[in-house]
Formats: C-alpha cells, sequence, structure tokens
C-alpha cells in the first residue's frame, strides 16, 4: 500500500505542524480511526454522512418531503379553486357555468335603459293634454328629452320591482333573458325571500362589486344564489 511521504506522515492526530491551529480540528481522525498515517496500515476513508435521499431528485418525482405537503396534495389545492363555481359541482364552460362579469354587466344595463325607457313613456303620455285654440283641439305633449330627464327619478323604483319580480318568478330578467344568463339558487330556500334580500343588496351598489372566487357579490353571498349561463 502506498504510504505518504515523510514531511506529510507528520501530519497525524496530535501533529498538526503544518496547518494552523484554526484548522487542526478539521484533520482530527474519524471516529473509530486510531491508526498512525505514517507507520500504520492505510485505513479507508469512512463514508461521509449522506441524506437519506437525494432532495432534488425526489422533488421532481413528487416524493413527500418532511415537512411539506404533497405534490398531489398540492395539486389538490390548486384544483380545488381552479375555476369558479367548481365547489358547487358546476361545469368550467358552457351551460350551467358560471356567468362572466361582462355579461352580469351588460344585464344590468339592457335592464337600465329598458326601465328608462318604459317610465320615459309613461311620463310622456301622462303629460299628453288637448287644449282649444278657438275652437279646435290642439295637443300638447312633453318633448320626450324632457321625459327622460323626469324619468331618472322613476327608474330605480321600476327598476327595483323588475329585478324582484322576475328573479323571483323565473330566475332572469330581461337582461339576463338576453345574454343567456339566469340566477340560480344554491339551497332549497324562498325564491320570494332570496329574491327580496338579492335585490335590497344590488341597489346598494357596492355589494355587488364584491367578488368572490366563485365570482359571487356580496348580495349573492347573502342570498345563497350564484349566476349561471343558460
Amino acid at each position: 500500500m502506498y504510504r505518504l511521504p515523510g514531511a506529510l506522515a507528520r501530519l497525524v492526530a496530535g501533529h498538526f505542524l503544518a496547518v494552523s491551529r484554526m484548522f487542526r480540528p478539521c484533520y482530527a481522525p474519524f471516529p473509530g480511526q486510531h491508526a498512525s498515517l505514517a507507520g500504520g496500515p492505510a485505513v479507508a476513508a469512512p463514508e461521509l454522512p449522506r441524506y437519506r435521499w437525494l432532495v432534488s431528485d425526489r422533488r421532481a418525482a413528487g416524493a413527500r418531503i418532511p415537512g411539506q405537503p404533497a405534490v398531489s396534495e398540492q395539486s389538490a389545492a390548486r384544483d380545488s379553486a381552479s375555476y369558479p363555481g367548481q365547489r358547487f359541482g358546476l361545469p368550467e364552460e358552457g351551460p350551467r357555468s358560471v356567468a362572466g362579469v361582462g355579461r352580469r354587466l351588460g344585464a344590468l344595463i339592457i335592464d337600465w335603459l329598458a326601465c328608462l325607457l318604459i317610465t320615459a313613456a309613461i311620463l310622456r303620455s301622462a303629460h299628453h293634454t288637448t287644449v282649444l285654440q278657438h275652437g279646435i283641439a290642439v295637443h300638447r305633449d312633453i318633448s320626450f328629452s324632457l321625459a327622460l330627464a323626469q324619468a331618472r327619478g322613476w327608474t330605480l323604483g321600476l327598476f327595483a320591482v323588475e329585478q324582484f319580480v322576475l328573479t323571483a318568478l323565473t330566475g332572469f330578467t330581461l337582461g339576463k333573458r338576453l345574454l343567456g344568463i339566469r340566477v340560480a339558487r344554491l339551497d332549497g330556500s324562498s325564491a320570494v325571500l332570496s329574491s327580496l334580500v338579492r335585490t335590497a343588496l344590488l341597489l346598494l351598489v357596492v355589494p355587488p362589486l364584491v367578488l368572490d372566487k366563485d365570482l359571487r357579490g356580496l348580495h349573492d353571498k347573502a342570498a345563497r344564489t350564484v349566476v349561471i349561463r343558460l
């Protein structure tokens, strides 16, 4: 067996002549090693401590590392919130999937404009008058623009009635029907009570703007409803 030269053979435990005191502990013999490097038999280097597994390989293979969830658990956690409505058993797309914000906003705009036009038409007909001038009947009507201006105060009331009645009876309003969406209840609660709660919070404007991961506003959460596609 090859033996170390004389200069290096002196680097044995307790005789670190060529090594500073700071690094001498680094050259101390491993536990169980007592033979001198100078004259004793050659001692095989002890096996260095190893990880119990290859960390990178086990991460890539999806094995569980202590203190961290398994890859399958992480995937399951992501999948549980991968798309709106999944936790209610709704499909990701197509019929019965959760309606997008764009459709819902478009339906509200259509409903509001429809209520505004209806109110303006009613007010215009109500202001229709007939007077006699020189024995001739003259019909006087206010302009439609003036009727629209006067209808703004009444439009909110008609809008509230439309939202409450049509949602309670059919689940959709005029705008929702045109855009292919409807309101669905998640439990067996009363349709009238659910529609009343939902409409009251809808008129406050702010609750519908606070959406959760299922695209449900506070008015839908309070009424236990969700807006889905037809």
